[in-house]
């Protein structure tokens, strides 16, 4: 062999060496994804142990309710942007899809699984020991087990202000819409506990106030029915109620709506809604649900997750609250009767201080 040729040989096998071993040192490396489901567009990161935290929120509804799925979201996009952990989240239309969505995220090893309201009580209760190596958390209800953490919402405080508020309103004939019946009302999304402890609240806040006050309820029996919400709504309108609170999801987005066509008043629920038709919506109770998830994720992060525990949200910790009628307020004028959010903020500090103590629906523990 020529010694040109030689030198041309062995550079060959040289690159061809190098390329190999560059190609089988790629191969071995974990592949990073990022989420597909928050809308960051941000990777997630390793932790400290070169794993990254993946997270899966499970849904008893759809996003885009304005309400408690939108705010577990925001908590979901708030830890990913803070702690660059993958997120998943899965929606669904129907019940049929709860257990089956549930059982895929822990199946595929999520380090964290979040069952994103009471409906998936009996899901974890049955599933969640089967996956010991899987964090759980529930939001809105508590389910016992090791590697299960439970965040829970005195949403019956919330309620009785949200009530107090309602009937005091419902007084003011010189504002614009409300009649000269002492008659509110509250439309539910499906028939559960956590919902009639709501109602609980909301009635006993009422009747806190004026105990004469005829109160209207109904159940949608579904948290996705706008149509069926805004139904109920211009029903309880129609029986004279001028003020009637959402406690529906996206259900809800119809009560919201109704009150808007009828020139008459909503309460909203879970997030500020104050502002989706301004001036028709008296207040929201705001349901901290976005710290609840936040807080779950973090525990994960930071290796304080503890399993079996309950965590409570409420008006002392600033879990629940009312919104404070800003919105409302702009819209009106000098017609906004201030004196309801001075009695709020004093009922509030009540509350909070155990003076008054608000009652739980029956069997409901809160």
């Amino acid at each position: 062999m020529k010694k040109q040729t030689r030198k041309k040989w062995l550079a060959t096998f040289l690159a061809f060496s190098l390329l190999i071993g560059t190609t089988m040192g790629c191969s071995s490396k974990p592949s990073t994804t990022s989420s597909t489901s928050s809308g960051t567009g941000k990777s997630s990161t390793a932790t400290g142990s070169g794993k990254k935290v993946r997270v899966a929120l499970c849904y008893s509804g759809v996003l885009g309710d304005k309400s408690f799925n939108d705010s577990a979201h925001a908590g979901a996009v708030k830890a990913e942007k803070d702690f660059g952990v993958e997120v998943k989240e899965l929606q669904s239309t129907q019940s049929s899809d709860w257990e089956s969505n549930f059982v895929s995220m822990a199946d595929a090893g999520y380090d964290l699984v979040i069952g994103v309201s009471s409906q998936f009580e009996d899901i974890m209760k049955k599933h969640c020991s089967q996956y010991p190596n899987v964090k759980f958390a529930i939001l809105d209800d508590q389910v016992p087990g090791k590697n299960v953490m439970s965040y829970k919402f005195a949403q019956n405080e919330g309620s009785f202000l949200a009530g107090a508020a309602a009937a005091m309103f419902t007084t003011k004939t010189d504002v614009k819409g409300i009649n000269s019946q002492k008659v509110i009302g509250w439309v539910g999304g499906m028939d559960v506990p956590v919902l009639h402890d709501f109602l609980v609240g909301y009635e006993q806040g009422a009747k806190y106030i004026a105990p004469d006050i005829k109160i209207l309820h109904a159940f949608a029996g579904s948290f996705s029915d706008p149509v069926k919400g805004k139904e109920l709504t211009n029903a309880q309108y129609d029986e004279g109620a001028d003020v009637v609170m959402n406690v529906a999801s996206g259900t809800g987005t119809g009560v919201l709506e109704a009150a808007k066509e009828r020139g008459a008043f909503a309460i909203g629920v879970d997030s500020n809604q104050d502002d989706i038709y301004p001036g028709s919506i008296l207040t929201s109770e705001v349901k901290h649900v976005d710290v609840g998830t936040y807080n779950a994720i973090k525990n994960v992060v930071k290796g304080t997750f503890k399993g079996d525990s309950v965590n409570m949200l409420d008006v002392k910790n600033g879990g629940i609250q009312l919104t404070d009628m800003s919105v409302v307020k702009k819209a009106l004028g000098d017609k906004f009767p201030s004196d309801i959010t001075t009695k709020i903020e004093d009922l509030t500090s009540q509350i909070k201080s155990g003076k008054i103590k608000v009652n739980h629906y029956q069997g409901f523990t809160g």
